[in-house]
């Protein structure tokens, strides 16, 4: 059992059934900001815009083993999109999920993954993506955000995969044959709530969304990990990384298990949780956001956290004793988010506020729109040893 800790900082009594490792306010007490922990700064660059898109959060399209298959020199990407809007934060009640690719730091924008109608929700949200060996067949791990035909747009999540034929010639992608989505694993209302909210407060938003697959080359075994809330906390910030093991060697048939790492009472959303395995040892990473801490004086940046263990499902040190792995600059707090680490340790997010030294100035939709980016940001490398990260700089 974990200790969690109440919204007043103090630590209360274990919770039966919490996540075996537990992110609290006493490891943000030693945070400090340093260039080891830092992402580099950019300013906006306009020429990076994809014509009437904005685009946010991005995945690649890797194998089973986390490598990642290039085409011509091109890596295959997911991404989430929306036709640019007044006010760029409408984009998440209007999401599709697009293929993308990139060479050489070059982006290209193709096709919505998905046909027309084919998701039972009435937008998509982050996941994940897994080309077989052959590359001829593509499973799509996603989130089902409202629900097809309502006529309310809802904060109801759910968590869906799908397969198809894929084929790959000459910069095209062609998806095809796809097999009926199938929804993966259902939130049980014990560990984690059932993210069906009709409305909610920004920082405050009930989560069951983000899978994320990993599967062990230890032992075979294989996992989704996800963004969830802890259905066993009274307080309002709920987050924990959650997790599913597959039924067997065929990535199918998944078994809810309780969360591997709480956040309750400290943070509310442990978003777009994913696995590397490097020099054997087990590496789990988050994106977060400073608003969704708890409003008790003491947050970490917006950035990207991690943990390591010697299993996937833990139980977990944070890394670098604060969880903090990357952190956007002090004089860019929200210059970009929602963070994937590659196999290869490059890092990358989506450029969101790049050059505002303020977010807090920006409370308009002109002026959201004038700020916001919607494109991929530069990338950046970390290294890991051990329980402790670095970053440095690269493509900048």
């Amino acid at each position: 059992m974990a200790i969690t800790v109440s919204e007043t900082g103090k630590r209360v009594a274990p919770v039966p059934g919490a996540a075996q490792t537990t992110w609290s306010l006493a490891d943000l007490a030693g945070l400090i900001m340093s260039e080891a922990n830092t992402i580099p700064a950019f300013l906006p660059m306009p020429d990076a815009h994809i014509a009437g898109f904005d685009l946010w959060d991005m995945w690649p399209v890797e194998q089973a083993d986390g490598s990642l298959p290039r085409f011509d020199g091109a890596a295959l990407w997911m991404v989430l999109t929306a036709p640019a809007q007044p006010d760029p934060d409408a984009r998440h009640a209007i999401a599709r999920i697009h293929l993308a690719s990139e060479r050489n730091g070059q982006w290209t924008l193709h096709q919505p993954v998905f046909p027309d109608g084919f998701t039972p929700g009435d937008r998509e949200w982050s996941g994940s993506a897994v080309l077989d060996d052959a590359r001829e067949r593509l499973t799509v791990y996603f989130t089902a955000a409202g629900r097809r035909g309502s006529v309310a747009v809802t904060l109801e999540q759910r968590l869906f995969e799908a397969r198809c034929r894929f084929q790959a010639s000459e910069g095209s992608f062609i998806l095809s044959d796809w097999s009926a989505p199938v929804e993966s694993v259902v939130a049980d209302g014990g560990d984690y709530m059932v993210a069906n909210q009709i409305t909610g407060t920004g920082g405050e938003i009930i989560g069951f969304r983000d899978p994320g697959f990993f599967r062990d080359p230890a032992s075979g075994r294989t996992f989704l990990f996800l963004t969830g809330s802890c259905a066993r906390s009274s307080s309002r910030w709920t987050g924990v990384i959650g997790v599913a093991e597959a039924d067997g060697a065929a990535a199918s048939g998944w078994r809810l298990l309780p969360p591997v790492l709480s956040a309750a009472g400290l943070n509310n959303e442990l978003e777009r949780p994913h696995m590397r395995l490097v020099d054997g040892r087990y590496y789990l990473f988050w994106s977060t956001q400073r608003k969704v801490f708890a409003a008790c004086g003491l947050s970490g940046p917006t950035g990207l956290y991690g943990a390591v263990a010697e299993g996937p499902l833990g139980p977990y040190t944070l890394l670098n004793g604060s969880g903090l792995v990357a952190g956007n600059p002090e004089q860019a707090p929200a210059q970009e988010y929602s963070w994937w680490v590659m196999d290869d340790l490059q890092v990358i997010g989506f450029a969101d506020f790049p050059g505002v030294s303020d977010p807090a100035t920006i409370t308009t939709a002109e002026q959201r729109r004038a700020g916001f980016a919607g494109y991929p940001a530069p990338f950046f490398r970390i290294t890991l040893d051990g329980a402790t990260s670095r970053v440095f700089q690269i493509g900048f």
